[in-house]
């Protein structure tokens, strides 16, 4: 039996599909157990067991971990991560699960310039500690976050920090894929992997593919980390910790230049999923 945390995000239900596919036993988290899980139900869908679980309630993980061999760990970042992450391994290794696949993130070390880059580098730590067999995905910039551009984008505007500096994206679809080979093959298990689409693409070439993607002329705007921080705070409403963690992102961008791996193609047999293959996929979100 395999444990998906995160079963509603992107990355999770990605994988639960996946792991349908192969007739894999999944058992899939959620806090919302009221609410269907995309693509878990339908005529020809094989039954999934749906469980409710929180990361601050040691009792409801407990429950949901009994019985399980694996668990597959991916958490939406926050200030909290650390303390729920360390708390959701120390569980799992007392209800005999063996076997963790982490999503982490790229630059994960204790001197890192990104704060929650350093979070996941101290749970990784943890990780090792425990004595679990874990597998690490260190994934670079998700395809799916690109959607959050959509606002400036109909306005004509991409706004950055990261000058003309190439960036690493990858489709959740792929982290999930090698997820699930993780879990699903022993000579996968236990490595530590970082995960990208096929190239990497400096945000003025995303704002050309997006022109002509959309007819609309679309420009990218480079504000300094001061002025991004100060937009997404206000304009974006977004919280404080997390447009600090985005710029910190995008400045890392530019401090070590970013170049795809071959991992993907080398666990799956197969390229990754294409940026340009994402943008018209969902090319009616730009378009509003």
């Amino acid at each position: 039996m395999i444990v998906v945390m995160g079963a509603t995000g992107a990355t999770g239900n990605a994988l639960l599909r996946s792991l349908l596919a192969l007739g894999t036993p999944v058992r899939a988290l959620t806090r919302t157990p009221h609410r269907p899980i995309p693509g878990t139900t339908g005529a020809h869908q094989p039954p999934v067991e749906v469980q409710y679980a929180d990361a601050t309630d040691t009792h409801s993980l407990r429950t949901a971990f009994k019985g399980a061999s694996q668990l597959f760990l991916a958490m939406a970042n926050s200030p909290a991560q650390v303390e729920l992450e360390t708390r959701v391994i120390d569980i799992a290794a007392h209800t005999g699960i063996g076997h963790i696949v982490k999503i982490s993130a790229p630059a994960a070390e204790p001197d890192s310039p990104v704060a929650i880059s350093r979070g996941h580098h101290a749970v990784e730590e943890h990780l090792r500690a425990s004595g679990l067999t874990h597998t690490i995905l260190r994934p670079y910039a998700f395809m799916q976050n690109l959607l959050r551009l959509a606002p400036t984008v109909a306005q004509g505007v991409i706004l950055g920090t990261m000058g003309d500096a190439p960036c690493n994206y990858i489709d959740c679809r792929d982290i999930a894929d090698v997820a699930a080979a993780a879990l699903t093959s022993p000579d996968i298990a236990g490595g530590t992997y970082a995960l990208t689409g096929p190239e990497a693409v400096a945000y003025p070439e995303l704002a050309s593919r997006l022109s002509t993607l959309t007819g609309n002329q679309i420009r990218y705007v480079n504000l300094t980390p001061d002025e991004l921080r100060a937009n997404l705070i206000h304009h974006a409403r977004m919280p404080t910790w997390l447009a600090e963690h985005v710029t910190e992102i995008q400045q890392l961008a530019i401090a070590r230049p970013e170049t795809p791996t071959t991992t993907v193609t080398d666990i799956l047999g197969r390229r990754p999923r294409t940026l340009d293959a994402f943008l018209h996929e969902q090319h009616a979100h730009f378009r509003r």
